[in-house]
């Protein structure tokens, strides 16, 4: 049965095979065995080889040996721990923070554990998977509202009046769009309606708002009583993990009662340390998110002027929308043979006839890199000729 699913996968273009990656820093590659240039890393920042962050790991794994050896509510809540907490509750200007052991059991954590039956949840039809699936598992009802719509989302909230909770939950970037939500009017819209609002600020923490902290400060928005974030440690900060900041009472809940946090062997606390580290850098040099996107910008310009569909703006996720698997596929084939690496994105990850690649900027790249990109490009046509 599985066999003939697999063949049948590999038929319409969408089987996803292991490849081998080896990292010798930067955005330099060996994938698979062959040199290339990535442009498919979330390491937005270059931070998981600064020599401050790998000199932290260094020193923590030296004093407390790798693994955390526990669950953090038994023996696996360290002074590394303690100290990331409230390092990143500064950093996103809230009262505390929870770690997590990723993005996706921050959110098949936290969601259930706000929300349950008798509730609504409003979820934006682009959400990352992880988003969807906690908000299946909190049994709450479930409104998808079109993507970035606030006048969607409005009209959703004004059917909710009966729900005892309610709760707006949002990407911050669209991790495979590009494309910054309108907060503003989201949190407008939820404050008229009561409604609590979950940020997913993945793809945000470390690359937008004028110091990297996010998409509130993109907004020059602070966070409310009723604003929940939730960041990944994996991606600009070039470490593992995830964490929620938002009030005293409600960390103190998700403590008590989020289960993929209370039922998970806690953080290795080099990860802590390093990300700890990475927080330093990118406050003591914020011209690495400058950088990075004025490295955006580049590409994202340089495909629009060479006549390519892409999506998204002012972020370093810059997707290039080829419409069929088998098309993005060739694409990225023959990108490989030019010596860059994204792999294609295809369905379940994004809706049928909307097969890309997602090319994502580090402040790493230099101009060769994206300028070499754009040129070994430019033998394919423009997404929809021929």
């Amino acid at each position: 049965m599985f066999k003939d699913r697999l063949i049948s996968l590999k038929g319409e273009d969408l089987l996803r095979t292991l490849r081998t990656a080896e990292f010798g820093g930067g955005v330099k590659a060996f994938i698979a065995g062959r040199p290339c240039t990535q442009f498919c890393t979330n390491d937005y920042l270059g931070l998981s080889h600064h020599p401050d962050v790998t000199a932290a790991v260094r020193a923590a794994v030296d004093e407390t040996g790798f693994g955390a050896g526990s669950a953090p509510l038994i023996a696996g809540h360290t002074r590394y721990h303690k100290e990331l907490r409230e390092y990143l509750a500064r950093f996103k200007g809230s009262e505390t923070a929870l770690l997590f052991g990723s993005g996706y059991l921050a959110n098949v954590g936290i969601i259930p554990a706000l929300a349950g039956e008798g509730d609504v949840i409003l979820s934006d039809s682009l959400n990352h998977a992880s988003i969807i699936d906690g908000c299946r598992l909190s049994r709450a009802d479930v409104k998808v509202y079109r993507h970035a719509d606030p006048s969607s989302l409005e009209a959703s909230l004004k059917s909710c009046g009966g729900y005892k909770r309610r709760w707006v939950v949002t990407e911050g970037v669209f991790g495979m769009d590009g494309e910054v939500a309108p907060l503003p009017d989201i949190l407008h819209i939820a404050g008229t309606r009561d409604a609590g609002v979950i940020i997913d600020d993945a793809h945000a923490t470390g690359t937008i708002g004028k110091t990297g902290r996010g998409t509130l400060e993109h907004f020059g928005l602070e966070p409310g009583d009723g604003v929940i974030q939730m960041g990944t440690l994996g991606k600009a900060l070039g470490s593992y993990g995830a964490f929620v900041a938002g009030t005293r009472v409600v960390i103190d809940w998700l403590v008590n009662s989020a289960r993929s946090f209370m039922f998970s062997t806690a953080l290795p606390p080099a990860a802590c340390a390093a990300a700890i580290a990475s927080l330093r850098v990118i406050e003591r040099q914020p011209e690495r998110t400058a950088l990075l996107r004025k490295n955006a910008d580049h590409l994202r310009s340089s495909l629009l002027q060479a006549g390519f569909k892409v999506l998204g703006d002012g972020t370093p996720i810059v997707p290039l929308i080829m419409g069929s698997a088998h098309d993005a596929v060739k694409l990225a084939s023959s990108l490989m043979d030019a010596g860059y690496y994204a792999p294609a994105i295809r369905p379940p990850t994004v809706p049928e006839g909307m097969s890309r690649l997602r090319f994502t900027v580090s402040s790493l790249h230099t101009a060769d890199d994206i300028e070499g990109l754009v040129e070994a490009l430019l033998p394919s046509p423009p997404a929809g000729e021929g």
